[in-house]
């Protein structure tokens, strides 16, 4: 049976304990709303010492589905307050699954200032010293962990995480033991940092135990092809998720110069067919697809070089190159690859970062489009100067600090690059979701309806932030959903043969809701009420250039979606 590992960082005590049977049935982003209910007070200081920072595996983690091992982290976040969960690619997970884990939880807080990392091995965990690690990146201290552990996977925080800052992120080494892989969102990196944990690193791997091997391998072949052959894995092995910028340039949605625009005019040095036309030009490290996780059919990541071929960043994405790019007004792909590398190497959120810079450059602190002041902001954030701690708490922060009003953020955190003017369903999760702005709680963006218009985009992103909680909880990576989106089913056959259950469809659909219900209600008890689910006046009332129209779905709309959500209904309307 799978254990939860309870790491106490005070008094430095590490326990095995066997899952509660109301755990049993869930995972990931399900599992970590249920601990932190039952475990956390809402009320209390996300860097205190009452929270607790949650690694969960999904149902299916640790075997060889693919795309079905991401790591889910959470906690109660220093961002929005509330709780959160982020979750990322990597060998993190399938690991701690294979190492017998259902979920690892790290609580309290030393007295002292001692530092440590966390090394986990088959039926073994210990706590060793981390002071000699102190201000290194997530590349060099994932470096020097492999010099000790050659192959493990390792999920640690850099520089900015052991700042606590609010926009830290956890990085995750990848297949080819590179730390490009985050949980990027909601401060979860400072969580860690205020536990002085540096990082966790996870030796050996195992055979996933199979209840019905023969059911499970038959269904498992089924679903390899579905997903290998499906459209959207093609469009995502060949262009990755740079394709959106193309796509949402032609909507009107591409975040630029601080969310005023939604068409950037350097748009074609950025997209995702320029990118794939550089790597290949290129050559050397890049790679135009590239598996984020072992096993992983859909590869929709990359690698992009320098000119002399040596891998900048892995990967570029349209998240990246919306907040880093066309919101600050820059069009040089190498520039932009080396802000996300920066990012990726100090463990702080890209869209976060992004998006902090945008209001500053707003303010006057630098113009849009200046390389050079951008790759500066990154050296402030780094060092720790009044300005980079500013920069690195966050886009409300930084238009706090220079009163800025135009700040693109719900709850605390950074929209991510859909203007929920142009793509309003986005707009509706960003405006909902109990995590904050976050696309990949109800990611509406690929729908086929009018995005500018207001119609329909509630019930929408209700349905849509229902089913991403299943895949959550799940461990199943988001790409997966345009290619088994209709067939259900068939991960119900994996689950009942990897367990000897007989769960359905309708269950699946359950799990989803429950998760979304536990989430609110921490909110709730966290003291979120209906007001805090709107979307601010900068977008409801300026109008964006090229669509003409503000958000414009309507409040009474939007807290119809969270009393649904805190009811667990089925339906937007009872």
């Amino acid at each position: 049976m799978d254990n939860i590992l309870r790491i106490n960082t005070r008094t430095r005590t590490i326990q095995y304990e066997t899952t509660p049977e109301s755990y049993l049935k869930t995972g990931g982003r399900g599992l970590i709303a249920k601990i932190l209910l039952d475990e956390v007070d809402p009320a209390c200081e996300p860097l205190g010492r009452h929270n607790k920072l949650i690694f969960a595996m999904g149902l299916l983690t640790g075997t060889n589905v693919s795309s079905a091992s991401r790591v889910c982290i959470g906690a109660k976040s220093p961002l929005t307050q509330g709780i959160k969960e982020s979750n990322s690619g990597g060998t993190t997970a399938m690991r701690l699954a294979q190492m017998g884990l259902k979920a690892m939880i790290l609580e309290e807080q030393p007295e002292d200032d001692h530092w440590h990392y966390v090394k986990i091995s088959k039926g073994a965990c210990s706590l060793e010293p981390a002071e000699a690690y102190l201000g290194m990146g997530t590349g060099e201290f994932c470096d020097a962990i492999h010099k000790l552990y050659p192959g493990a996977a390792v999920s640690c925080i850099g520089p900015v995480g052991e700042m606590l800052y609010s926009s830290a992120g956890i990085a995750t080494t990848d297949a080819d033991h590179k730390p490009g892989r985050f949980s990027g969102r909601g401060g979860l990196g400072a969580v860690m940092g205020s536990k002085k944990i540096k990082g966790i690193v996870v030796l050996g791997k195992d055979t996933m135990p199979l209840a019905d091997k023969e059911g499970f391998m038959a269904a498992l072949k089924t679903y390899t092809s579905v997903v290998k052959d499906a459209p959207s894995t093609l469009n995502y092995r060949t262009l990755g998720t740079a394709s959106m910028v193309r796509i949402m340039n032609g909507h009107g949605g591409l975040p630029t110069h601080n969310f005023s625009l939604g068409r950037f005019d350097g748009m074609d040095q950025i997209c995702g067919e320029t990118i794939f036309d550089v790597i290949t030009e290129r050559g050397g490290d890049g790679r135009t697809s590239h598996a984020c996780m072992p096993g992983c059919v859909i590869q929709c990541s990359n690698i992009y070089p320098d000119i002399e071929g040596k891998a900048i960043v892995s990967p570029l994405e349209y998240e990246n190159l919306g907040l880093l790019g066309s919101n600050l007004g820059i069009s040089d792909l190498d520039t932009v690859a080396r802000l996300n590398a920066l990012c990726n190497d100090m463990g702080i959120d890209t869209i976060e970062t992004g998006a902090a810079i945008g209001v500053a450059m707003e303010a006057g602190v630098a113009a849009f489009g200046d390389s050079e002041a951008a790759l500066g902001f990154m050296e402030d954030i780094r060092r720790g100067t009044v300005l980079g701690r500013v920069l690195g708490n966050g886009a409300v922060v930084t238009g706090k600090v220079f009163g800025i009003r135009n700040v693109p953020a719900v709850n605390g955190q950074a929209m991510p690059a859909y203007d929920p003017r142009a793509i309003k369903g986005m707009g509706v999760t960003y405006a909902t979701s109990p995590m904050g702005a976050d696309h990949t709680y109800g990611a509406t963006a690929r729908a086929q309806i009018e995005q500018a218009s207001s119609v329909g985009q509630a019930e929408l992103s209700f349905s849509t932030q229902k089913n991403m909680a299943v895949y959550d909880t799940l461990g199943f990576c988001i790409f997966c959903s345009g290619a088994v989106g209709n067939q259900h089913q068939l991960i119900a056959d994996l689950i009942n043969a990897r367990y000897g259950w007989s769960v359905d469809v309708p269950w699946l659909k359950s799990i989803g809701e429950e998760t979304l219900k536990n989430e609110h209600l921490f909110n709730q008890k966290a003291g979120f009420t209906k007001a805090h689910y709107k979307m601010p006046e900068c977008f409801t009332e300026r109008v964006l250039p090229g669509v003409n129209t503000v958000f414009d779905v309507g409040q009474e709309e939007l807290e119809q979606v969270v009393e649904a959500h805190l009811e667990g209904r089925r339906t937007l309307k009872p």
